[in-house]
């Protein structure tokens, strides 16, 4: 089903949920659960976090729809309001985990340069990788992770705020780090 035409049946389903349809509500939870758990697992695997948190995410974003489903705005497109309060749920997640990335050292064995390695080998497996990140994220992770710039340093050489480094720098070691599960997860 497409997610214009699936929206507005969520849509529906909270109106008359809104005006006392309890049976219309359990039909909107029954109907968002599956989206939101997909939802959930993809976020977590991006963040480079343990997909077995789905679930309580799930929970938490069902719990705040409910306790915040008066605050939906009945004419205003559902779809928005439910991604932003899954996005919050999701980061309050990633932010109790104290945004770890969980990675077993072995995932790195063969990746990891060995001190006999050719540096001009070393450097070119670097530059591969990274190559696969947007710019602004591959600018961000070699100044900072290659070239050992600090936040105020790199914010100042490439022009962005400290906090854009910081998210830029997040998202790209995450890519990375997500790259290299999936590289070594398949074979």
């Amino acid at each position: 089903m497409g997610g214009d035409k699936r929206e507005k049946e969520w849509a529906v389903l909270m109106r008359a949920a809104n005006a006392g349809d309890a049976a219309a509500y359990q039909d909107l939870l029954r109907r968002l659960a599956p989206v939101l758990r997909e939802s959930a697992r993809r976020g977590l695997f991006r963040a480079g976090a343990s997909v077995a948190d789905a679930e309580d995410i799930v929970q938490e974003t069902l719990l705040a729809i409910h306790l915040k489903r008066q605050t939906w705005i009945a004419d205003a497109p559902i779809g928005p309001w439910i991604r932003a309060i899954a996005r919050h749920k999701m980061i309050d997640a990633l932010r109790r985990r104290g945004r770890r990335i969980d990675l077993p050292l072995e995932d790195f064995v063969g990746i990891l340069a060995s001190a006999d390695a050719e540096p001009d080998l070393v450097v070119a497996d670097v530059d591969r990788h990274l190559d696969t990140l947007p710019a602004g994220q591959r600018n961000v992770v070699r100044a900072i992770a290659v070239e050992g710039a600090s936040i105020d340093e790199a914010a100042s050489r490439l022009s962005m705020s400290n906090g854009a480094v910081r998210v830029a720098l997040h998202r790209g070691l995450a890519a990375l780090a997500a790259k290299f599960r999936t590289r070594y997860e398949d074979g």
